[in-house]
């Protein structure tokens, strides 16, 4: 028990700090193609999508034509949504459920 419990307090401290080297480097990023930041992409996805964000990453989507964060967002309705957000505007193109289960 003692060890399963270490393994989850360990694997939760390096995936938090994996994903503040992401948020970094995505902030970086923005910032070279002239992106609208991080926390405005937080932002405008908790208006589409009131709740906790649990995730986000910034994509290249060349089907839609350009960067999109997608973000994930634990609902106040207890589910998990996703919200992508046109990294150029601002603009929210799609929330949906995450049916990512696994």
């Amino acid at each position: 028990m003692k060890k399963l419990l270490m393994f989850t307090l360990v694997s939760s401290v390096i995936s938090f700090s994996a994903f503040a080297d992401d948020i970094v480097e995505m902030q970086t990023k923005s910032e070279q193609l002239g992106l609208i930041s991080v926390d405005e992409a937080k932002s405008i996805a908790l208006e589409a999508k009131p709740g906790i964000i649990d995730d986000i990453d910034l994509e290249n989507r060349s089907f839609f034509g350009g960067w999109d964060y997608e973000i994930e967002v634990l609902g106040k309705d207890g589910k998990e949504w996703d919200v992508y957000v046109n990294a150029e505007t601002g603009e929210v193109r799609k929330v949906s459920r995450d049916w990512d289960w696994f």
